[in-house]
C-alpha cells in the first residue's frame, strides 16, 4: 500500500468522523441549543437532529427536570430589629431553553442573589415572632416573587422552604426559658385542675354518702316505727282478747250458777270467800254488808255450842 491509498484512508476516517459528529441524539426531559455561527439557530428536543459541519454547533445542554437548590444561610433582620439566620430550598424548573440560555449570565448565582434579596425584603416587614410562626406565608411570598422575577429567565419557580430559622443565641436561650416557663405553667394549671377535680370528687362521694346515710336512718326510722305500730296493735289485740275471754268465763260462770239455781248458803259462803279476798291485807278500810255481818254472827254462834258440847 502506497502513501497515497494511507492517505485516502485517513481522509475516508475523518470524513466518518465528522459526519458523526454532525448526529445528536437528544435524551429524553433534555434540550439542546443550537447556534449557526455564533448565532441563535433553534432548540432541539428529544430524538435525532443534524447539524451543518464547522458551522452549526451546540451552544447549552440543559436539563428540563425539576431542580433543587440548597442555597447557605442569609442573615436577615427582623421589624424589631433581631438579627437571625435563614437557609432556604428552592425547587425550580426551566420551560424555555432559548431564555435560559440567553437570559441571563449564570442563572444559579442569579436565582441566590434574587432569594436573599426577597427574603430580606419580606422579614423585613414581620417581628420575630410572626417570622418564626409564618412559614407558609413566607414561602409563598417568596414563590410568588421568585416566579415573576425569573420568567424572563425561562425558569418556573415551583416552590419555596425555609429549611432553618436560626435566630441569636440570646433569643435561642430567652425562647428556651420562656417555653420552659410555658410548660411549667400549664403544668401548674393541670394540677390545679386535677386537685380541683379531685376536691369536687371528693365532696360529691362525702354529699352522696350523707344522702345515702340520711335516707338509711329515714328507712330505719319508718321500719322501727312500723314495727312499733304493730307491736301496739298486736299487743292491744291480745288485750282486747284477754278481757273478751276474761268477760267470757266470767259470764259462762253466772251463766253456770243460773243453770245450778245455788241455794242461800252457797251464795252466802261464796260471799264469805269474797269478803276473804276484800279483806286479805291490803285494804285500810273495809265496808262489811248486813248479810255478811248476820253470817258472822250465826258462824260464831254455832262455834259457841260446839265449845258448850
Amino acid at each position: 500500500m502506497d502513501i497515497w491509498q494511507l492517505i485516502g484512508i485517513g481522509f475516508i476516517v475523518i470524513i466518518l468522523i465528522i459526519l458523526a459528529s454532525c448526529v445528536k441524539i437528544v435524551p429524553q426531559a433534555h434540550a439542546y441549543v443550537l447556534e449557526r455561527l455564533g448565532g441563535y439557530q433553534g432548540t432541539w428536543n428529544v430524538g435525532v437532529h443534524f447539524k451543518v459541519p464547522f458551522i452549526d454547533r451546540v451552544a447549552k445542554k440543559i436539563v428540563l427536570k425539576e431542580q433543587v437548590v440548597d442555597f447557605a444561610p442569609q442573615p436577615v433582620i427582623t421589624k424589631d430589629n433581631v438579627t437571625m439566620r435563614i437557609d432556604t430550598v428552592v425547587f425550580f424548573q426551566i420551560t424555555d431553553p432559548k431564555l435560559f440560555a440567553y437570559g441571563v449570565e449564570n442563572p444559579i448565582m442569579a436565582i441566590e442573589n434574587l432569594t436573599a434579596t426577597t427574603l430580606r425584603n419580606i422579614i423585613g416587614d414581620l417581628e420575630l415572632d410572626q417570622t418564626l410562626t409564618s412559614r407558609e406565608i413566607i414561602n409563598t411570598k417568596m414563590r410568588v416573587s421568585l416566579d415573576t422575577a425569573t420568567d424572563p429567565w425561562g425558569i418556573k419557580v415551583n416552590r419555596v422552604e425555609l429549611k432553618n430559622i436560626i435566630p441569636p443565641a440570646a433569643i435561642q436561650d430567652a425562647m428556651e426559658k420562656q417555653m420552659k416557663a410555658e410548660r411549667e405553667r400549664r403544668e401548674a394549671i393541670l394540677r390545679a385542675e386535677g386537685e380541683k377535680k379531685s376536691t369536687v370528687l371528693v365532696a360529691e362521694g362525702k354529699k352522696e354518702s350523707a344522702i345515702l346515710e340520711a335516707q338509711g336512718e329515714k328507712e330505719a326510722a319508718i321500719l322501727r316505727a312500723e314495727a312499733k305500730k304493730e307491736a301496739t296493735i298486736r299487743e292491744a289485740e291480745g288485750q282486747a282478747q284477754a278481757i273478751v275471754a276474761v268477760q267470757q268465763a266470767n259470764a259462762d260462770g253466772i251463766r253456770f250458777l243460773n243453770e245450778a239455781k245455788p241455794g242461800n248458803a252457797v251464795l252466802q259462803l261464796k260471799s264469805l270467800e269474797a269478803f276473804e279476798k276484800a279483806a286479805d291485807g291490803k285494804a285500810t278500810k273495809i265496808i262489811i254488808p248486813s248479810e255478811i255481818q248476820g253470817i258472822a254472827g250465826l258462824v260464831k254462834s254455832v262455834v259457841e255450842i260446839g265449845k258448850e258440847s
